[in-house]
């Protein structure tokens, strides 16, 4: 009776903690009024382009809950409502969650006058509302569906529809801070020389603004997809192996989630600052204290639900993924924080300019790959070993359950990010700007892992998904598909998968590329025609430069978008289902590499550049840091847009697999 109510409790639990952490928030001083007004320009600039984005994204939805009425197996408006209400909920996540950042910023650059360790509690508070709606609305979202539907098949459509909105969130909304970003750093910064947040820079606000579309809302989507996917792949195969673990294997998942939910919760109170520590550090041993609380109770509640001897099998499953996503948290840490040698080897690098940088970064990227991806081989061989492939699903579930931290310790990122803007543009005094630069380097940091913990779990929750297509398939199928390496239609499908994750990346940067482009060439217009702006004697046209990212980002995220849906569909039409098996197979490998190396190459990039601003190998204004923002600049495409979207991608066409399978079925 305690486990059936279990899910919807730690669900509720969730939203409680996210509206009671937004009260604390909103009950903050906001500042002065010259702190008031560039927030208040932040915000509205904020939800006028999630606006736009959502309604673009929602003429898309209707669409596709109109093609999936006539879907088979005839599920018809289960699946549309399904794939609607999975789409609502993605959407009402982010824009909670972004709402609340976009003020929680204000309140925490007012609040570096009680020192970094008030600072800290105001901005990691409007995190951890982005991290509990996310694990609130989709665990609920699940529950309701499961017990709604009850068959299996029906609720794949809320997966989906979670899963299409993030991929449009996450490209959008990293084309346009991107874009912003870049025409800031590249005008501002090396053109110009002057701080990164200066009111006089044109494209600031609207960098501000990016922050939280793509930083908050993007990512937001990102990880609710990622959630809600590992729940419904390890519901999908629990279903198939019944006969040997009894009813408990389609629910158990769900249960793992919720006692992930809750242990989210209880590590808040380890999430502490002291005096002349660092940040990092408490925000570490938040994730590290959900882990271990949620290893240890996963442990007996295996054993109530499948015996002492089949449990442990399943625990050890969970475990694996478990662990799996600390290795790629810490080595994420490692590879990008300015506290260790990698950083600052490429901070260092910057010296003989912005090329050895760049090699510099890249290298640091390809290094930092190789760890996590043998983590995540291990835990995919650890977790079968234990329970077949029901085993490397719950693996991907075991990794998100302590997703509502991570979360809150990503979207912490932006809103210090953001403070230190507000505090450089309303002209508060220098030693607060140190405080905001301590948290947006630690910010930076959490980001970084994050996105690590993102693309790790992407890839065993792909996995989880390949496993279900291929079950999907070959249930009741007289002529099961086998994926021999020597079948040329799979090999065939291998390829086209890798091929399209590069393609899919190509276009993304294409995307920041030519957007920044207007940004540059808008930047350069203001500083040379209006008259006194370098002076600060006059106020820069903010709203152009708004406008500018947004209709780049409406433009450039429908053709990749497209690409994401459409090519897994040709590909198992025209070569066949098992070529589509290939196909996923190829995307899933590829796509981890590419997105790890993007990740921590653009995360390196930019903590080599803070390095240098704090004062190491001549500061701010000097040659190297002029040849570090070429690096960032280089790596916010990659870091903010390409790299995290793909992790969208390789889950997405897995999606489009799976819905489509009974269709390909019947060719």
């Amino acid at each position: 009776m305690v486990l059936e109510f279990l899910a919807p409790i730690a669900a509720f639990a969730a939203l409680i903690l996210a509206g009671i952490a937004a009260k604390l928030v909103l009950r903050e001083d906001s500042g002065s009024s010259k702190i008031k007004e560039i927030a208040a320009a932040i915000q509205q600039g904020a939800s006028a382009y999630l606006k736009r984005q959502y309604k673009t994204i929602w003429i898309l939805v209707f669409v596709v809950a109109a093609l999936l009425y006539f879907m088979p197996p005839g599920n018809a408006w289960q699946s549309s409502v399904a794939f609607i209400v999975g789409a609502l909920s993605s959407s009402v996540a982010g824009f909670i969650g972004m709402n609340i950042a976009v003020r929680a910023n204000s309140r925490t650059a007012a609040s570096t006058s009680g020192g970094l360790e008030r600072a800290f509690k105001v901005a990691f508070r409007g995190g951890l509302v982005m991290g509990m709606i996310v694990v609130g609305v989709g665990l609920l979202g699940v529950v309701l569906f499961f017990t709604w539907y009850g068959a299996v098949s029906a609720i794949l459509s809320y997966g989906f529809g979670a899963s299409f909105v993030a991929l449009f969130a996450r490209v959008g909304g990293g084309i346009f801070t991107k874009t912003a970003d870049v025409g800031a750093d590249l005008v501002g910064k090396v053109e110009k020389g002057i701080p990164e947040d200066d009111p006089r820079n044109p494209a600031v606000i609207a960098d501000n603004v990016g922050d939280n579309v793509g930083d908050v809302a993007g990512m937001g989507a990102d990880l609710f997809e990622s959630y809600v996917a590992s729940i419904l792949a390890a519901i999908i195969v629990g279903a198939t192996v019944v006969a040997t673990y009894g009813s408990g294997a389609v629910v158990f998942p769900i249960w793992v989630s919720a006692i992930g939910v809750l242990a989210s919760i209880i590590s808040v109170v380890f999430v502490r600052v002291k005096k002349g520590s660092n940040p990092s550090y408490a925000l570490n041993m938040g994730s590290i204290a959900s882990i271990v609380i949620t290893g240890i109770i996963t442990f007996f509640l295996s054993q109530q639900a499948f015996g002492p001897d089949v449990g442990l099998s399943i625990f050890w499953a969970v475990l694996a993924g478990l662990v799996s996503g600390l290795v790629i948290g810490l080595v994420s840490d490692y590879f990008t924080n300015n506290l260790y040698k990698p950083a600052k080897f490429v901070a260092r690098s910057a010296q003989s300019g912005a090329g050895i940088g760049i090699l510099s970064g890249f290298s640091v990227g390809l290094l930092s790959l190789v760890i996590p991806i043998v983590s995540i081989s291990i835990a995919v061989v650890v977790s079968f070993v234990a329970a077949g492939i029901y085993g490397i699903c719950l693996a991907g579930v075991g990794m998100l359950s302590v997703t509502g931290i991570v979360v809150a310790a990503d979207a912490y990122g932006p809103i210090v990010d953001n403070a230190g803007g507000i505090v450089e543009q309303a002209k508060m005094p220098p030693k607060l700007r140190s405080i905001t630069d301590t948290l947006d380097s630690v910010g930076n940091t959490t980001k970084a892992i994050c996105k690590g913990f993102a693309i790790g779990s992407a890839a065993l929750t792909a996995i989880a998904m390949f496993v279900a297509y291929v079950s999907t398939i070959n249930l009741n199928n007289p002529n099961p598909i086998v994926l021999n390496l020597l079948d040329p239609n799979v090999v065939a499908g291998f390829f086209i998968g890798g091929a399209t994750v590069a393609l899919f990346s190509g276009m993304t940067i294409l995307s920041v590329g030519r957007n920044s482009f207007r940004m540059v060439e808008e930047v350069r217009r203001q500083f040379r025609e209006i008259p006194g702006l370098m002076k600060g004697k006059a106020k820069p046209d903010y709203s152009k430069c708004i406008d500018i990212a947004a209709k780049g980002a409406m433009k450039e995220l429908l053709i990749p978008g497209f690409a994401a849906l459409t090519i897994p569909l040709v590909v198992g039409i025209v070569f066949g289902k098992a070529a589509l098996g290939g196909f996923l197979a190829g995307g899933i490998g590829v796509g981890l590499v590419f997105a790890l190396l993007m990740a921590n190459a653009g995360g390196v990039w930019d903590n080599a550049k803070k390095y240098v601003e704090m004062g190491n190998f001549g500061g701010k204004g000097s040659a190297t840091h002029a040849a570090a923002v070429i690096g960032d600049t280089v790596g916010d495409p990659f870091k903010d847009t390409a790299g995290p979207s793909i992790n969208i991608l390789i889950k997405l066409m897995s999606w489009v697999a799976l819905i489509s399978a009974p269709l390909l079925l019947l060719l």
